[in-house]
């Protein structure tokens, strides 16, 4: 039996690899834990899931906050995920200068059908470790919006979230951070 050595990746050497070529961004890759992850390709209710929200959010946020699709978040020196949305703070070069960090980032959301153990598990356990307040999964399989807050690390060093909430696809919920915003699942889910 032969051991194969594997690299892990930081940031910095991760945007090099694009910068040489290695990547491109039809590869639909994101850096997670060091690891560069291949992204999985998203079918029709995925895409329409995802529009209706971005068209949500955009309607229901205006100017309060930044609202990216499909955008990097660096979340460590060796993690730069790229979830299907992220609620993000106003700064005034509008995330020129680097990609949202943990302390910028209002909530986080995955879409998930193929990918769901994926964000329920590896993606969870990232975005809590970062100290990210509010995860939502759009559960498209189980066909309800699982809401996670409050992180924690557990006494063996594992990471979660305290509170998972379930809103069904017929139910409303309040944003995070802005709970007088109020987002009717029903114009979300396809």
């Amino acid at each position: 039996m032969s051991i194969i050595a594997t690299k892990n990746f930081t940031v910095r050497e991760y945007h090099q690899l694009e910068e040489l070529g290695f990547l491109n961004q039809t590869d639909h890759v994101e850096l997670i834990q060091g690891v560069i992850v291949q992204m999985s390709p998203k079918g029709t209710a995925h895409s329409v899931c995802e529009t209706l929200l971005y068209k949500e959010l955009l309607r229901i946020l205006g100017d309060l906050a930044i609202v990216r699709g499909q955008q990097p978040i660096t979340i460590s020196d060796h993690s730069e995920p790229e979830p299907d949305l992220a609620i993000v703070q106003n700064i005034d070069d509008n995330y020129l200068s680097a990609h949202p960090s943990p302390d910028d980032i209002l909530c986080l959301i995955e879409i998930a059908n193929s990918s769901l153990k994926y964000d329920q598990e590896v993606k969870l356990s990232l975005y809590a470790q970062a100290g990210i307040t509010d995860y939502w999964i759009f559960n498209l399989i189980d066909n309800y919006l699982e809401s996670y807050n409050q992180p924690y690390k557990d006494l063996q060093g594992k990471f979660g979230y305290r509170r998972r909430l379930i809103f069904l696809p017929n139910e409303s919920v309040n944003l995070p951070f802005f709970l007088d915003l109020i987002l009717d699942l029903s114009k979300v889910f396809p």
